[in-house]
């Protein structure tokens, strides 16, 4: 990460959709993570819940978020696997204006490094939908630390250069 002190840092406001059947907020240990992490990068907290693994209830929430303007992107963990209830990434699908592909070949060669082969099964991604970002992580703790600490901890912030996802929020909106 290259981050220029000479400009100035611009804290966001960001979602955490934990997604699980069995999860709830008294053991959502991504979820924790991922919310500890944001603000301790300096960024803003600005909604978290839990979801079950369907499709329309994912969906749901990221309608709500896409469309309140004081949220400029999301982090999702969990369902991005390979059964028959990972529906996550359908979710995006449904609500996606563009793919962001890059995140999930990031990811997986980060993710590489610490659980080999394996993060072949692994199908973390990430869209933009009408001006908001959204990112799907898998639910396990060490994924949400790959994920946030060697991506979205860099992209996130203004000041990485040579550029970032932040300085592009002005303009995701165009026509």
């Amino acid at each position: 990460m290259a981050i220029d002190e000479n400009r100035s840092f611009r804290p966001i406001n960001i979602a955490v959709l934990t997604v699980s059947d069995t999860r709830t907020a008294a053991d959502d240990t991504s979820g924790d993570i991922l919310a500890a992490r944001i603000e301790s990068a300096g960024h803003n907290l600005a909604a978290r819940e839990i979801s079950r693994d369907s499709q329309n209830e994912i969906v749901a929430h990221l309608h709500r978020w896409i469309e309140d303007e004081d949220i400029d992107a999301v982090v999702t963990t969990g369902g991005t696997g390979l059964t028959g209830r990972d529906v996550t990434p359908e979710a995006l699908d449904r609500i996606k204006d563009r793919d962001i592909p890059g995140f999930g070949e990031l990811f997986r060669w980060i993710s590489y490094e610490t659980i080999g082969t394996s993060t072949i099964q692994s199908r973390a991604c990430a869209v933009l939908a009408r001006g908001t970002y959204i990112f799907a992580l898998p639910g396990s703790n060490g994924a949400v630390k790959d994920g946030w600490d060697r991506i979205l901890a860099e992209q996130l912030d203004s000041r990485n250069r040579p550029c970032n996802f932040v300085e592009l929020m002005p303009r995701l909106r165009e026509k």
